[in-house]
């Protein structure tokens, strides 16, 4: 199984990391679309090499090529608006928060997967990026589409999860003799 090799990879002081792997590929208040399309688009924001090979690797056969692609769409809009709604969230000059972004954000309407996969992957992404002002505006669209608190909290266990094993990796890579 594809997942096993990013269960290799992980260093040995991650047990909590595998057995956390181990959880949220079982989860089963989520699709399997929702599940595996949120593990992906987290591995891509996290920018490590060696976690979105592995993570496309088990992930890719499950899903597909249009909830592949969405999974990018997810990755990269949130690269933007995590940096762009964050900001606006940090400052005390509340005046930029009226004007238009003027950022082009067409993904927010992609129609190739359903738009509560869409939203979850945003809002795990959001959470991995610390954004509370994404957070706050995915979660409300999760939940005015009647998206259970659970549905949502497995959402946020896999962006820990992956953000998790990202740091894992990170510390394994940089400690390598």
């Amino acid at each position: 199984m594809p997942i096993d090799a990013l269960r290799e990879a992980l260093p040995d002081f991650a047990w909590d990391q595998k057995r956390n792997l181990d959880a949220v590929i079982t989860e089963t208040l989520l699709s399997d679309q929702q599940r595996w399309g949120c593990l992906l688009a987290c591995a891509y924001a996290t920018d490590n090499p060696t976690l979105i090979r592995h993570m496309e690797s088990a992930a890719g056969p499950l899903l597909s090529d249009k909830a592949r692609n969405a999974a990018k769409l997810a990755a990269t809009l949130m690269a933007m608006n995590t940096v762009y709604y964050g900001a606006l969230n940090l400052l005390d000059n509340h005046d930029y928060r009226g004007a238009p972004a003027n950022l082009s954000m067409t993904a927010l309407s992609q129609t190739d997967v359903d738009k509560i996969d869409f939203e979850l992957w945003a809002f795990a992404i959001s959470a991995m990026a610390q954004c509370g002002a994404c957070l706050n505006v995915h979660e409300s669209e999760l939940h005015k589409r009647g998206v259970t608190l659970e549905r949502v909290q497995a959402a946020l266990r896999i962006a820990a999860s992956v953000s998790a094993m990202n740091t894992a990796l990170r510390i394994k890579q940089a400690t390598a003799a």
